[in-house]
């Protein structure tokens, strides 16, 4: 049981490394040219990281069942796709 834990953490840090990496890119492209498409973009990617985080948070530390980490994160995960789709069509 320890290993698939060091697993899903160790994942769980490559996920909010690249998560934010591309969080961190897509705002500085924003900031660079004013586009709101590439704002909503970081925000998208913004929110599936923090899904990820929160995850994490609620499972590893609070004393719930790993079934309210998933919600959180599958819900923040929606809200980021969402933003992300939104980020593709907007001009």
């Amino acid at each position: 049981m320890v290993h698939i834990t060091s697993t899903i953490v160790a994942l769980k840090t490559i996920t909010l490394v690249l998560g934010g990496l591309i969080t961190y890119f897509a705002f500085k492209a924003y900031r660079r040219t004013g586009s709101r498409p590439l704002r909503a973009l970081a925000l998208g990617f913004g929110a599936v990281t923090l899904g990820s985080l929160v995850a994490g948070v609620v499972d590893r530390l609070l004393a719930t069942a790993g079934t309210w980490a998933l919600v959180v994160e599958s819900a923040l995960t929606a809200v980021g796709f969402a933003v992300i789709l939104y980020s593709l069509y907007a001009d």
